[in-house]
């Protein structure tokens, strides 16, 4: 069983950044790939990053690209969400995702465990 907890989110003017984290419990967290999903109100929730478990490779939607970048650090269990050059269009509630077998990254349905979420809210 793993316990994903994003922290980071707020409310940010569009061109700032932010940092999202996403704590994971559990002695496995190694052995995990990784990803960011974002749902904004009346979407659908849809694939942000993913990271393998090295952290070796490295995946984006193209709406992010460039702009974000998904890192993990193994030995506090954490994945990172850094945000750069944010737009009113990247608001939405963002929750990390953790998949035991290698999984399809932009997969929803490919991923075992998810958090709660945390809300980022860029104003133009």
């Amino acid at each position: 069983q793993v316990q994903l907890v994003e922290s980071g989110g707020g409310l940010v003017q569009a061109g700032g950044s932010l940092r999202l984290s996403c704590a994971a419990s559990g002695r496995t967290f190694s052995t995990y790939a990784m990803g960011w999903f974002r749902q904004a109100p009346g979407k659908e929730r849809e694939f942000v990053a993913g990271i393998n478990w090295s952290g070796g490779s490295l995946y984006y939607a193209d709406s992010v690209k460039g702009r974000f970048t998904i890192s993990r650090d193994n030995a506090k269990n954490t994945v990172y969400l850094q945000m750069n050059s944010l737009k009113p269009e990247d608001t939405a509630v963002y929750y990390c995702a953790a998949a035991y077998r290698n999984p399809r990254f932009n997969i929803r349905n490919d991923y075992d465990y998810w958090g709660h979420g945390t809300q980022v809210t860029v104003s133009s």
